[in-house]
């Protein structure tokens, strides 16, 4: 059976916000991008306007988010974008930005997804380089763990477990596609509660959040009004798309319990290892 093809965007688009964690107003500039070329972050503001591609071996750090560097071009929090990008199908674009950080939008993909849609995707020559795993790979860290197994397609399993009452356990189990992540994935929002507020931005994080573009809860309800009754686990899962989307389009059946940005680049740094291993 032939693969599918390649896509990028079919014309440049632009985008104004800003940044969760920073704080900071970034102007934002989609590109299309030509085959082979992957999801590329250009810092605008720095001479010489450097670039990092967004790939598993030039990830930094994962701590509350997942930060990208190559050189001088450093950019954080790109997963909420990356999981539009992977959904989307998009292999081949160019992000301009001039801040550090993409802008936080509501909080989820939702806002990228338009962007894609409002660019246009076309296809390209060359053919989708789709990696299906071959084996399992799992990481556990305490009672949290995240898997992949090798699976006829791209399936997504997420438990979350949260000790606050109005939350708990919540579960989803759905086959990756645009039409489905569109829908029920794509719109579900970060999470943030009021008592971790203080000391995020204690450690120069969470600057930009608000009521707006995350879902906040206090310690007995939730002070923004919900998109979803299970919109956490949604949002997990669509952190988990967008971290693995740093492999390029994979193959497999991921099933997760309550993992995190570390845990999802340790099992793409794995899987990585394999596609190494088995491609000349």
């Amino acid at each position: 059976m032939s693969k599918p093809p390649q896509q990028t965007i079919e014309k440049a688009v632009s985008y104004q916000g800003i940044g969760l964690h920073s704080g900071e107003p970034v102007h934002m500039v989609f590109r299309p991008a030509p085959e082979d070329t992957g999801i590329v972050f250009v810092r605008t503001d720095i001479e010489g306007q450097p670039s990092v591609r967004a790939h598993i071996d030039n990830v930094t750090n994962t701590m509350r988010a997942t930060t990208l560097e190559n050189g001088e071009a450093k950019v954080f929090t790109v997963e909420h974008l990356m999981a539009a990008f992977s959904a989307m199908n998009i292999d081949n674009c160019y992000i301009e930005m001039d801040s550090p950080e993409p802008a936080v939008g509501d909080g989820s993909s939702a806002v990228f997804i338009k962007l894609i849609e409002e660019a246009g995707i076309v296809e390209q020559a060359a053919p989708r380089h789709i990696y299906k795993v071959t084996r399992s790979h799992a990481i556990y860290d305490g009672d949290r763990f995240v898997l992949i197994l090798p699976y006829d397609g791209y399936r997504m399993t997420f438990t979350s477990i949260n000790s606050h009452p109005l939350l708990g356990i919540q579960q989803c189990d759905f086959e990756v596609s645009p039409e489905y992540f569109k829908e029920h994935i794509g719109s579900a929002r970060t999470i943030g509660f009021m008592k971790e507020l203080e000391q995020l931005q204690a450690m120069g994080l969470a600057k930009g959040g608000s009521l707006d573009n995350a879902l906040v809860y206090d310690d007995e309800k939730c002070l923004s009004v919900p998109r979803f009754d299970d919109e956490l686990v949604r949002h997990k899962a669509l952190d988990v798309i967008g971290d693995l989307f740093l492999l390029g389009p994979i193959e497999g059946h991921v099933i997760a319990l309550k993992s995190s940005h570390e845990l999802n680049s340790r099992l793409a740094r794995s899987i990585m290892e394999e596609i190494r291993e088995t491609q000349p």
